[in-house]
């Protein structure tokens, strides 16, 4: 496959099992790639092991004073250098390819699980690890895919060049052939520590990319409340702590490298003393002697490749096992469907949706809002009624055992997660409370999968957006007339939070899905705002099944039907005005009343009954 050809039309299944299959996955997906890379591998390396018996025979015709062997001797040094040259030229084009058709799919089967899992993934993988895996762990891998080819090649051309001296000098053959494997084993007992460090290099990498992207994200909370200083000494920390690990990992590939000198080195002190005994002893030749010195000189080249791939399997080999890791991710956590099994059919438009660890049960065409006390616990179960359970629903009812936790939410009857994930998709979205914008126009921001019911204006009117509009076309460059055209920048920064949030609820209402999960969809702006949202999401939803996961009254009010979920399962349901006055627990979440509150509240009516009653029996 060719750079031009990227991206894959299909990155396949991986092997995930372990760090070290999904290497051999990778490779075997590359065949053909290795295969042309190890041919121009071995033109040039071979070349470069033909150049010293060149080299010798040239000295013996110097020697003989035989100009025509001379001749033939320089003809055949041309070829070789070009031979060398092109080969060079090719293993690098080849081995590059390698390397990025690789990356390409790594990243190709990242971005395709992260679609997969949405939101959820950050949940079972640390944040600063995705981040690592898909940046430098996919330029790791890349690496190592791409030192393969040539590595083999390299060692090809040494074991040429050992065969070859064994037949064109056997005393220095032998020499030679004993010394080499020394070479190429020496640095083995000091690979495995040499890989622990840098694990632990890349671990403290990741803790400290990690700590960095929060930093990031909550930098105006940081301001907020004068915690910048706190933040970056912990940051200044973690950066020390990577310096130091790299500074102990880089000692001992330096020590590593070092061997790869002193040894080679050592050996050809050898070769040139021993082979000088010989030929005053006339027992070899000048010509050999100058061919068997070039040999040994010129395999110290091949020789570093032995170093190359024991380093690149070293640092890829985490890396592969952390990529692996989230390759494995799933869905859902529920046993795996037989293959024999059939799928089922999306559900008939207009089917309730039940949430069978909470006992949750939104009417068809309905706006059903929901309370939890808990913030964590309404992210999780929007989570899962988008279809992606949980690993941990925490206590409560309806989650005794692992199996409940991660029973599938039912659209119409039918299990979502049992269903492809892009029917489960089109059928229900969900919007947690920390949409992304992505970057470009507004057109381009609405131009995502919709069933074309709902025009991007009328959705941006029941958000509420007409402010923001006319902020993008403030800050937009000289004739852009229409706000469609406006730019928004990475993530939304120009903008306010309630104006990204009005945005992301905007798009939301635009796709105009079947059923529509809303967590805390207004949480940024003022009340006189989420009064007009409330009242847009209202009339623009109807006949739409409608999930808003909220503690605000004026969206509870103009709810269709309202339920409280507490510890888990569903405790109460009815209007916001019915359990408003009839349950303690809903009213203490909504009114924010804390439990000394309520029992003065509840004294106070006490009191005011007795007054009543004390009143009565006097009349």
């Amino acid at each position: 496959m060719q750079i031009s050809d990227l991206p894959h039309p299909d990155p396949g299944v991986p092997d995930a099992r372990s760090g070290p299959r999904f290497l051999l996955w990778l490779g075997r997906g590359q065949l053909g790639g290795q295969a042309r890379s190890l041919c121009w591998g071995l033109v040039h390396f071979c070349g470069i092991a033909g150049l010293p018996y060149a080299v010798g025979a040239g000295v013996e015709a110097v020697v003989d004073r035989d100009g025509t062997r001379l001749l033939l001797v320089g003809g055949l040094l041309v070829l070789i250098g070009i031979a060398v040259s092109v080969g060079d030229t090719m293993l690098h084009r080849t081995a590059v390819t390698n390397w990025i058709t690789a990356a390409a799919r790594v990243q190709q089967l990242l971005a395709r699980k992260t679609a997969e899992l949405g939101s959820a993934l950050t949940r079972r993988v640390a944040a600063g690890e995705v981040v690592a895996v898909s940046t430098g762990d996919v330029e790791k891998i890349g690496w190592f895919v791409e030192a393969v080819s040539r590595f083999l090649a390299a060692a090809f051309a040494v074991v040429a060049i050992c065969v070859g001296l064994l037949f064109y000098a056997p005393s220095i053959g032998i020499v030679v052939a004993v010394g080499v494997p020394v070479l190429a084993l020496s640095v083995l007992p000091l690979l495995p520590r040499a890989t622990r460090r840098a694990d632990v290099q890349r671990e403290k990498a990741g803790r400290a990319t990690e700590l960095a992207s929060d930093t990031v994200a909550g930098l105006r909370v940081l301001r907020g409340i004068g915690g910048e200083e706190l933040f970056l000494g912990r940051y200044r920390e973690a950066s020390q702590q990577v310096r130091e690990a790299a500074v102990r990992s880089a000692r001992m590939w330096a020590l590593i490298s070092a061997i790869q000198v002193l040894l080679p080195g050592v050996l050809l002190i050898t070769v040139v003393w021993y082979g000088s005994v010989l030929v005053l002893d006339s027992r070899l030749t000048v010509g050999e002697l100058v061919a068997s010195f070039s040999a040994v000189a010129t395999m110290l080249y091949p020789l570093r490749h032995f170093e190359e791939i024991a380093m690149a399997y070293s640092f890829s080999r985490p890396s592969a096992q952390r990529a692996a890791r989230v390759l494995s991710l799933t869905r859902t956590e529920a046993p795996a469907r037989p293959e024999s099994a059939a799928r089922p059919g999306a559900p008939e438009p207009g089917g309730d949706l039940y949430d069978p660890v909470t006992g949750l049960l939104a009417p068809a065409g309905r706006l059903t809002a929901v309370v939890c006390g808990d913030p964590d616990l309404a992210g999780r179960l929007a989570e899962r009624l988008g279809g992606h359970p949980a690993d941990d629903d925490g206590g409560g009812a309806g989650a005794d055992s692992g199996a409940a936790d991660s029973a599938s939410v039912l659209l119409g009857g039918v299990p979502l997660d049992e269903l492809p994930l892009d029917t489960a998709r089109a059928l229900v979205l969900v919007q947690d409370k920390d949409p992304v914008l992505l970057s470009g126009t507004l057109r381009e921001l609405f131009a995502v999968p919709s069933s074309g019911q709902v025009e991007p204006a009328a959705a941006l009117a029941a958000a509420q957006c007409a402010d923001v509009l006319d902020a993008l076309l403030q800050s937009a460059p000289d004739g852009v007339a229409d706000p469609m055209d406006a730019r928004i920048t990475e993530r939304g920064r120009s903008l306010s939070g309630g104006q990204r949030q009005r945005l992301a609820l905007a798009r939301s209402l635009a796709t105009d899905p079947e059923v529509l999960v809303l967590d805390e969809p207004t949480s940024a702006v003022d009340s006189h705002t989420e009064a007009r949202i409330a009242d847009g999401i209202s009339a623009l939803r109807a006949g739409r099944t409608t999930v808003v996961l909220a503690s605000s009254p004026l969206l509870l009010d103009r709810a269709d039907h309202v339920v409280l979920v507490h510890e888990g399962a569903v405790a109460a349901s009815g209007t916001h005005r019915e359990l408003l006055h009839g349950e303690p627990r809903y009213r203490a979440v909504v009114t924010r009343e804390t439990d000394a509150e309520q029992r003065l509240a509840r004294m106070e009516l006490e009191r005011l009954a007795e007054e009543l009653t004390e009143i009565e029996e006097t009349a």
